[in-house]
């Protein structure tokens, strides 16, 4: 089997069987988000292999050896006294008989399994008793679902600890400020000496590389990379026009000779003489005391406090490098996290949704989402088979169940208005099916901690209320009823005297104060 041009078939028939296997893959409909993106890493696999063989495929036929233009040569040559055309040709067919005569039940490089196993893991994967190891387990982590949601603890955690951090954070107003970034530039909320530090360029590079390796295990069919290199080539024409959203300051000195570094501080200055007014501040002497300074910088610095120079022009490019460095990751997180805006407001509903919970609501969904392991028996006898599971209910109206798992009668629906929605805004815009479910969330744990989350006590003077403007304002009027009634207690409580006189509370208290009662 060593004729280039049999290598060839073989490569082109390779190719023709991958392109079916994905094409069954991609053409069948899925259940589950899991299974969905299972498919299509499935898909992205065979894609990879249809582009490895193309590549080989395409250096075969350019023959740059010159294995190919050989090979003709031979079936073309003239044949020799006595012989035919076709000696080379049979020679070769007796070659390919023989082969296969050994090896009868030899499959295609063992392809032809290895598709049917590919294809039939898809078709498992939508069964609920699947319970074969599947590898899309690996790729993700509790708090991501699959690609459901976003994991962004550690760098909520890088952020909370950045130097020059106007306040900290929590999880969900974190995830609101990202969530900010379709109408203004990435943490604009931060000022310039938070956003020139080097932990902040640390912040930005570990958040990069986590949200482009959660890209590519969410969008296998996607090639991230290639729209991550459009984002660079677009963010270096940005730069060098000084047209780059939020460092537009910073992009303007890209090349300049303005600007000074000062290496104790540790940050840029944009003139001269901001750079040496800042030079005999405790701050400055102090961070310039820590500073070892080499022998050559205290000879050119002999003139500054505690030999430190003024390190212009190119100090300043420095400087510039570094905060380019930062801009550049801040545009290439916004090109990628742009697209995930609607995988952002799912985690933050889902982290409310926790929030929500309870501790034992919590270990309940952690063992729901737990794998089931099949079971085991001890003395290595097979297991015995399960019965058949009952025939599905017909529920074409999609009615709730009842206690014995059959959907209840449509009267009994009608009779609790099931069918009728209401909305709760305090509750995130949960949605909760009839009159009797929607009075019980009033007292039910995820209404209470929308109540908390809004300042407000979840007492029944708020009962019905489901719009925040309405029990903002209701608390607002309960607050001044409340001033109210303590004054109009002042007046009309009545107080007596010894005689039997009468007199409200605030006229009885002036006139005891006097000495006239």
């Amino acid at each position: 089997m060593d004729s280039i041009i049999e290598v060839q078939r073989q490569t082109h028939e390779e190719i023709e069987r991958f392109e079916r296997a994905l094409s069954t893959i991609l053409s069948k409909t899925h259940k589950t988000h899991k299974s969905h993106l299972s498919a299509e890493h499935q898909a992205s696999d065979i894609l990879d292999r249809i582009v490895a063989r193309s590549v080989s495929l395409q250096k075969a036929y350019e023959d740059i050896e010159g294995a190919r233009k050989t090979e003709v040569e031979l079936l073309t040559v003239p044949p020799a006294e006595g012989g035919s055309d076709l000696d080379e040709f049979y020679v070769r067919l007796k070659r390919i008989q023989d082969y296969h005569a050994r090896y009868p039940n030899q499959e295609l490089n063992g392809i032809e399994i290895e598709l049917a196993n590919i294809v039939e893991t898809v078709e498992e994967a939508d069964n609920e008793e699947y319970e074969q190891e599947d590898p899309i387990n690996s790729l993700f982590s509790g708090e991501e679902r699959y690609g459901l949601c976003l994991d962004l603890y550690t760098s909520h955690a890088q952020y909370n600890n950045l130097k020059h951090l106007p306040r900290r954070l929590q999880y969900l107003q974190y995830l609101d400020v990202l969530a900010t970034i379709s109408s203004s530039p990435l943490h604009s909320e931060l000022t310039k000496e938070c956003r020139y530090t080097k932990e902040y360029e640390s912040y930005l590079s570990g958040l990069y590389t986590y949200l482009l390796s959660f890209s590519k295990r969410t969008q296998p069919l996607v090639d991230v990379d290639s729209l991550q290199q459009r984002a660079e080539e677009e963010f270096d024409i940005l730069w060098d026009e000084g047209k780059v959203e939020g460092w537009e300051s910073a992009s303007k000195q890209n090349g300049a000779n303005e600007g000074v570094w000062c290496q104790a501080c540790q940050r840029p200055y944009a003139k001269q003489t901001v750079f040496d007014a800042h030079l005999t501040s405790k701050k400055h002497l102090k961070l310039a005391a820590k500073l070892d300074v080499s022998a050559s910088s205290a000879a050119n610095g002999a003139n500054l406090p505690n030999g430190m120079a003024a390190q212009t022009n190119g100090t300043a490019k420095s400087a510039v490098s570094k905060t380019r460095a930062a801009a550049r990751l801040t545009h290439l997180i916004t090109a990628i996290l742009v697209p995930l805006l609607p995988t952002v407001a799912e985690t933050k509903a889902n982290v409310e949704r926790r929030f929500s919970l309870t501790a034992r609501e919590r270990e309940d969904e952690l063992i729901d989402d737990a794998p089931v392991a099949a079971p085991v028996d001890p003395e290595g006898a097979a297991p015995e088979e399960e019965p058949e599971e009952e025939e599905r209910i017909y529920n074409p109206l999609k009615l709730p169940l009842g206690w014995d798992g059959k959907p209840i009668p449509y009267w009994l629906y009608k009779l609790h208005g099931l069918g009728v929605e209401y909305r709760c805004e305090i509750c995130s815009d949960f949605v909760y099916m009839g009159r009797k479910n929607f009075e019980r969330h009033f007292q039910a744990s995820r209404h209470a901690f929308g109540m908390r989350a809004l300042g407000l006590p979840n007492t029944k003077h708020f009962h019905e209320i489901t719009k925040i403007e309405d029990a903002l304002a209701l608390a607002e009027k309960l607050k001044k009823e409340g001033r109210k009634e303590i004054s109009q207690n002042e007046t009309t409580e009545e107080m007596e005297d010894e005689e039997g006189n009468v007199y409200n509370r605030k006229t009885y208290e002036d006139l005891k104060k006097q000495g006239i009662i």
